[in-house]
């Protein structure tokens, strides 16, 4: 069996089976590896999620939009360095070029998440919707980490850097 076509038969697997399990999912030539979120600390009405995106294919793919019910508003931002401080914008779309990972990290690429429904518990995890170009929606469980984390759970760090917490949602 062909690589492409046993992407294909995975996909339509996770499809069945009612969404991805925990920690991956793969529909067509992209791959969503390790989903994570930090906790939320205090009363913290923003968040963000991280993961990395692979692309097997041959074409490059986009992601366009991020959809969620644990926040009333989600986005794709960037970290830039402007004027010597360090700010975030919102971006249109991420690219994801075949052969090449595309991270999304603190400090990074990023989604953010705004207007929090509850806050992001450590030790739980969330449904995200990730809308591509190419190959369409993808249902990833997003995994929640400690609050200062820096990687996802299994590699745990701790960052004493800019904080998604008290990102105004307004902005």
């Amino acid at each position: 069996m062909t690589l492409s076509r046993f992407a294909l038969v995975f996909a339509l697997l996770l499809g069945f089976a009612g969404g991805a399990a925990a920690g991956e999912a793969m529909k067509g030539d992209i791959h969503v590896d390790q989903p994570w979120a930090r906790a939320s600390i205090g009363a913290a009405k923003a968040g963000a999620a991280y993961m990395t995106l692979a692309n097997h294919g041959s074409e490059a793919d986009r992601l366009l939009a991020v959809e969620t019910d644990v926040a009333r508003r989600s986005e794709l931002h960037t970290h830039l360095m402007e004027d010597g401080v360090m700010k975030m914008r919102q971006v249109e779309a991420i690219e994801v070029d075949p052969g090449t990972p595309t991270v999304l990290e603190p400090g990074g690429l990023h989604v953010m998440l705004m207007g929090l429904e509850a806050p992001l518990e450590q030790g739980k995890s969330f449904p995200l919707r990730l809308i591509f170009e190419r190959a369409g929606a993808i249902e990833v469980t997003v995994e929640i980490g400690a609050p200062a984390a820096m990687k996802p759970e299994g590699e745990m760090q701790h960052d004493h850097g800019h904080d998604h917490q008290t990102h105004d949602s307004s902005s």
